[in-house]
This record gives structure tokens, C-alpha cells and sequence, in this order.
């Protein structure tokens, strides 16, 4: 296996080296060992729905070619089915990714969780992106499934070169009572609770200690997390507004005179500091090991929303012992000025592009690795 926890401080050091940064800052020494302790590598590649750029996301083929890319986190959104089946997929509906509307159409606007797995697993969950992306389009992504827990771990566990670790966020939890518990027996029943013991060397990321990272925008969510799983790391998810940190003004967007909601987020902020620490020591209290904040980035887009990784917050994080891992990064320009800003890992849907900006490319391509796999 290789080291990436050991070098993880010196790659860190040399990419700001690289890109025009002063000399690494006392503070990286500190997180890194945080990290090393928790087994996260630092800085962390966390496949955002799977390689989602490049295939449909949360899909067999996402997760293999993340996996084979060598990220180090599959992400997924977690949900429930009517059956009691976990599965992952992000939004409530699924009429933006699969054909429910053709398959279920007196049932289209019902939400995931009113379907049985079996009635999930007949919807086509890929074609929607060849409609989206021709550019990227594989008439192999025609039919691909949603997934299972069970199946994404499959995935994961199922290369000998590379094992990632699995990055769980637990979506929309007050919609579905007691998925904290129901996540932490499926783990349990995977083996994925404990680190796997290695006859010799350095284990993978999904075989050590932080094989498992469990994420929620929820501070209710949190606190079963914490009482259910202990001992696996939680990140607290950061937002600004309903559910998240009081904002620093109430004018909507609807009101706000601007034109894209990009712009309007980048003008949204926490009302005073003392609410951003507010949330920091919450989660502190209920086991965070780290938040995950959203960026402000420089082309906008619908990734683009509040500005949370600014210095003074990710050094206020590190102050309370915690990670920072940012979430949806997709270009240099912001992977560059995120790293500069001082987080410890980011999401990204182009895990390929990130892994060569850490200067840890994969020896194939994402072509090659998709029809290696059969996509």
C-alpha cells in the first residue's frame, strides 16, 4: 500500500511551495497529525458521488472509476427505502436522474423513500446523463441502477491495488427516523466499524482507522451519530441559513437584485463570528473531528455558494483540534485557492483532475479505467 498518510504533510508543503505559498505554516504539522491520528489522508481526495463528471453519479460506474483513480473517499448521500433497504442517492425526487416519471408515471412525484428497493432497482439511473453531457455520453451508462450500501461497499472493497474509504452523509435524517442506527448495523455487518488488520506496512485509507467518515448538515443527525458510532470520525456539514448558521442578512435572493444564485450566496456570510463559533464548538461537543464548508468559486455555478473556507475560519477549525473539508471543488484555479486558504481535503466530482493537482495521477485515464470496466 502507499504511504499517503506518511508523505501527506511533505505533498502538502511542496503543493503550496508550488503554486506561490510561503513556507508551510506550523499549523499543517498539527492538522496532520490530527489527521494521521484519525487515519484521514491529509490532503484528502473525497470522490463526490462517485467520479461524477465523467459517469452518471452514484452509479457502479462513478464509484469503480473513483476507486481505480485512487480516491480516497467514495461519497454517498444516504437513503432509505420504503422496505428498509439503504441505498444512495441525493435528491429527494428521482425525476432529474432516472426515468421514473416513464416506469412510475401516476408516481413520479412521490419521494425515493415511498418506492421499494426492488421498484428502485427497475428505474434506468444513467441515461439521464448521456442527455445531460453528450460530450461525455457511453451508451453503457443506459440502464445503470441506484445502489445499495451493500453494493457501493462491493465496490470498494472489491479491487486488490485499492481499497477507498466510504464518506457517508445522512440525508435528510428527520425524514427517516433512526438511519443512524440502521447505518451503524449494516457497517457492523460489512466489518467496516474496525480497522482491518494488515499483516505488514501502512494500511489503505478504507482499511484504517478513518475507513469510514460519517457526515450530516444536521446537528440532530450529529448527536445520534455520535451515540450510535463513537469511535468513527464525523464531519458537521456548514450552511448558512434555514438549518445552518444565522445569516448576516435576511434579504432573499428573490429580493436581492441579483442574477444568478452564485453571486447571491457569495454575498451571504454568518452574521458575526461568534455564530461561525458557535457552530464550531457544537460540533467540538458532539464528536466532530471536522466540518465540511462550501466555497465561493471563481467561475460561480450551481457548486458555487457561501464563502466558509476564508483563513480566519479554517484557522478558528484548526484552533479546536478539527479537519476542514471543502465541499464541490471541480477546477485548478479553486483547488489552488482552497489549499492556500488552509482546508485539509476537498469534494470533488473530478477526483482524476484533484489527484493531479496532489500530484498523484493515476497511471490510466478515466477513458482507459471506464472501458477496463466494461463501461
Amino acid at each position: 500500500m502507499p504511504d499517503i498518510f506518511g508523505k501527506s504533510a511533505l505533498l502538502l508543503s511542496l503543493l503550496l511551495g508550488m503554486s506561490g505559498a510561503h513556507a508551510a505554516r506550523p499549523s499543517d504539522t498539527v492538522q496532520a497529525e490530527l489527521a494521521k491520528a484519525q487515519g484521514i489522508p491529509r490532503p484528502a481526495v473525497i470522490a463526490h458521488r462517485g467520479a461524477s463528471f465523467d459517469a452518471p453519479e452514484s452509479t457502479a460506474a462513478a464509484y469503480t472509476v473513483a476507486r481505480d483513480l485512487g480516491a480516497d473517499y467514495l461519497e454517498m448521500d444516504l437513503q432509505r427505502s420504503k422496505d428498509g433497504v439503504l441505498f444512495a442517492l441525493h435528491d429527494n425526487s428521482l425525476l432529474r436522474t432516472t426515468d421514473v416519471a416513464t416506469k412510475f408515471p401516476e408516481r413520479k412525484d412521490s419521494p425515493a423513500n415511498a418506492f421499494t428497493m426492488a421498484e428502485l432497482k427497475t428505474l434506468d439511473a444513467g441515461s439521464w446523463f448521456n442527455a445531460a453531457y453528450p460530450e461525455r455520453a457511453r451508451p453503457s451508462y443506459k440502464g445503470l441502477q441506484i445502489l445499495t450500501l451493500d453494493e457501493i461497499i462491493d465496490i470498494a472493497e472489491a479491487s486488490p491495488q485499492h481499497t477507498p474509504g466510504l464518506y457517508i452523509e445522512t440525508k435528510e435524517p428527520k425524514q427517516f427516523p433512526g438511519l443512524e442506527h440502521d447505518l451503524k448495523n449494516a457497517l457492523s455487518k460489512r466489518g467496516w466499524l474496525q480497522p482491518v488488520t494488515t499483516v505488514s506496512g501502512e494500511p489503505g485509507v478504507g482499511q484504517g482507522k478513518g475507513r469510514v467518515i460519517l457526515q450530516t448538515f444536521e446537528k440532530s443527525s450529529l448527536e445520534l451519530l455520535q451515540k450510535e458510532m463513537p469511535d468513527t470520525p464525523k464531519i458537521l456539514l456548514l450552511w448558512v441559513g434555514e438549518g445552518g448558521m444565522a445569516p448576516n442578512s435576511d434579504v432573499s435572493f428573490a429580493d436581492s437584485g441579483e442574477k444568478d444564485k452564485a453571486a447571491y450566496y457569495a454575498k451571504q456570510q454568518p452574521k458575526d463570528k461568534a455564530e461561525f463559533l458557535r457552530w464550531l464548538d457544537f460540533a467540538k461537543a458532539h464528536g466532530a473531528i471536522g466540518t465540511g464548508p462550501s466555497a465561493a468559486l471563481a467561475a460561480g455555478g450551481d457548486q458555487s455558494y457561501f464563502d466558509l473556507v476564508q483563513p480566519w475560519m479554517n484557522t478558528a477549525t484548526h484552533d479546536k483540534g478539527m479537519l476542514v473539508h471543502v465541499y464541490t471543488i471541480d477546477e485548478p484555479a479553486d483547488f489552488k485557492h482552497v489549499m492556500h486558504s488552509g482546508v485539509d481535503g476537498i469534494f470533488t466530482n473530478r477526483a482524476s483532475e484533484l489527484l493531479k493537482f496532489y500530484q498523484r495521477p493515476a497511471p490510466l485515464t478515466v477513458n482507459q479505467l471506464l472501458e477496463k470496466n466494461g463501461y
